[in-house]
């Protein structure tokens, strides 16, 4: 039995783009005849077989933009979807929102019901179990497939597509260097996120604060972990005779437990310890006492990008437009939590 080849294999085989084939495939007057005889030929010879429904629905727009976020659960997450929507209501677009809740199989599922003509493109981050795997096929079929796809803040830097990050890494450095020039020496990391790649950038970046000021790592307060849960036991695990004067928390999460182990500890919030938390959430930043000092990451602006970039390919009418990457600034908004 012959196995059928893909619109990528044949774009190869000729050394034309994907966009080329798939326009010889259906008659485009953009292509010349002698291209779509040869695409057509070789298609036929390699046991090509296109979705007739599939590419009817294509050449439809539905001006609808697919969705897909990690946890619902996150408010930067939800502040991000905000950011989307404005834009896709300002340029006439619905939105349909999936939630992946971490899942590799419910991040393909989602991906392959809505690409069947439900959608024009997607906006989505990338699930943890992805990011542990390492497995981005499904993103790049889509891709391949003439759907395209927008990443932000989790990304695979191996799927070429247009993508909107922050800079975790300075960030992180930024805000340790922040917290050594208030006098802090014995600066503790909180990470349920080590799995993720916004969690090894972040502690990538506190690592360097520690190496450029000559502060020795002290491993029994570096907690790197991949869960709540995980976290939480490591910080009880701490010994009683650490004498910690910061914390930088990756996450909101675990700005909560950094604040939860400084009461529970005794300590005087920021006198005697401060901290620092990455993600500008609700929880951390206001709704605790004292507030926390946190790095705050536009998230809303960061879906408003992501929306306009995904827009701008749909409404291009050229045929290769180059892939961007957008980064976005933090800013570190000082609370109760820093000293002055």
């Amino acid at each position: 039995m012959k196995v059928k080849a893909t619109l990528k294999q044949i774009a190869k085989e000729l050394n034309v783009s994907v966009s080329t084939v798939s326009k010889a495939l259906n008659d485009s007057p953009e292509i010349s005849e002698q291209t779509k005889i040869k695409i057509k030929e070789y298609a036929k010879l390699k046991n090509y077989k296109p979705n007739v429904i599939g590419l009817n629905l294509k050449n439809r727009k539905t001006k609808t933009i697919g969705v897909i976020i990690p946890n619902i659960l996150n408010s930067f997450f939800a502040k991000v979807f905000s950011g989307i929507e404005k834009v896709a209501e300002q340029k006439g677009y619905n939105v349909i929102t999936c939630i992946s809740n971490e899942s590799l199989a419910k991040e393909i599922s989602a991906l392959e019901i809505l690409s069947n003509g439900t959608i024009d493109g997607f906006i989505l981050s990338v699930s943890e179990e992805a990011q542990t795997l390492q497995d981005y096929s499904h993103f790049t079929d889509i891709i391949n497939d003439g759907t395209p796809i927008v990443m932000f803040d989790r990304i695979a830097d191996g799927v070429e597509c247009d993508k909107v990050i922050v800079d975790d890494y300075n960030s992180a450095l930024n805000a340790t260097q922040r917290l050594i020039d208030l006098g802090c020496k014995n600066i503790a990391l909180f990470s349920s996120v080590d799995n993720l790649s916004v969690g090894k950038l972040r502690t990538d970046g506190y690592l360097k604060a520690l190496a450029d000021n000559a502060i020795a790592i002290n491993p029994t307060i570096v907690l790197r972990t991949d869960s709540e849960e995980d976290l939480k036991n490591a910080i009880a695990k701490i010994p009683q005779d650490q004498s910690i004067d910061a914390i930088f928390a990756l996450e909101e999460i675990d700005t909560v437990a950094a604040l939860k182990f400084g009461l529970k500890n005794g300590y005087k919030i920021p006198e005697e310890l401060s901290i620092i938390g990455f993600a500008d959430g609700i929880l951390a930043s206001r709704r605790l006492t004292p507030s926390v000092t946190t790095v705050s990451q536009h998230a809303p602006e960061i879906g408003e990008r992501a929306a306009q970039l995904l827009i701008d390919r749909l409404e291009s009418k050229e045929e290769e437009l180059p892939y961007k990457t957008i980064v976005i600034n933090t800013i570190l908004k000082e609370r109760e939590s820093t000293r002055s």
